[in-house]
């Protein structure tokens, strides 16, 4: 599991396998950690999986770990690598930033795959209802530092990623995360929802690979869901949209149940549905 030079910092990440580059994005609050069970069941291929910047065994640079942050940091990583071709695999802000990736390097991408992403931007009344309180007081000055920034979050906050976690698993997962300083990409991330028109920068980002995801017309693309337990963003008008906005687009639909994390909840059934996408059109 190498560490790459990027820009200021290093990023780490754990990597298996020749061949055709796919690459498995993670997104908050986890780390590469999230695919250790899929990568082993999608089969042939150099699957790689970043952690990216201030995540998991990643540099911590000074920076604020916006969502252009971690695009440019993603985008020095990929170059670093020499990585052209690529197949895109993203979960939750990982499927957004393979989007955004996508979007910004078309001659670069051949495929992407998403589960429990954030397709497009999004208003208070499409939001889920379970979540809207939350996301309001996480958008809150002072509210949101002390949910995801005091000793709670990291020690309690991080079982709600999945009930198959172990103790093992979850000092994986709260290791990089020491001090208040060390979390703040997980605030930022919180923060970057584009809700209601804002942040503006992320909303405008979304509404670019919105277009892309409509007019990519040659680029394979599968979205992966199950039947949803807590904490999901892949409600039926979610996946309404994205079938009816997205080109190109497989659905794979599982009737088993799943929360948000679907790699946790869900690995061998994720992986199959990734493994048979690829090979259905050619990707390895």
């Amino acid at each position: 599991m190498p560490d790459t030079r990027v820009l200021d910092s290093t990023m780490h990440h754990r990597e298996t396998g020749t061949g055709a580059p796919i690459v498995f994005l993670h997104g908050n609050p986890t780390s590469s950690y999230l695919w250790r069970n899929v990568l082993p069941v999608v089969g042939p291929g150099r699957l790689l999986a970043p952690d990216l910047i201030g995540m998991g065994d990643s540099g911590k640079p000074p920076i604020d770990y916006t969502f252009a942050d971690h695009a440019r940091y993603l985008d020095a990583w990929f170059d670093a690598l020499g990585l052209v071709e690529v197949v895109l695999v993203g979960h939750d802000w990982g499927g957004a930033l393979a989007f955004d990736w996508a979007t910004r390097h078309p001659g670069r991408v051949r495929a992407v795959a998403f589960t429990e992403t954030i397709a497009k931007p999004m208003s208070w009344d499409e939001f889920p209802e379970a979540g809207r309180d939350l996301w309001r007081a996480l958008r809150t000055d002072g509210v949101g530092e002390s949910i995801f920034l005091d000793d709670s979050f990291v020690r309690d906050g991080l079982r709600a990623i999945s009930d198959r976690l172990g103790p093992a698993d979850l000092e994986v997962y709260r290791r990089p995360y020491p001090t208040r300083a060390s979390r703040l990409p997980l605030l930022r991330w919180a923060r970057s929802m584009p809700l209601d028109g804002t942040p503006g920068d992320v909303v405008a980002r979304a509404e670019a690979y919105v277009e892309w995801l409509a007019s990519s017309h040659d680029v394979p693309k599968l979205m992966v869901t199950f039947t949803p337990s807590y904490g999901t963003m892949t409600e039926p008008a979610v996946i309404d949209w994205c079938a009816n906005t997205i080109s190109a687009l497989d659905i794979q639909r599982y009737d088993e149940v799943a929360g948000h994390h679907t790699p946790e909840d869900q690995p061998d059934l994720l992986a199959a549905a990734i493994s048979d996408w690829l090979d259905r059109n050619s990707l390895r």
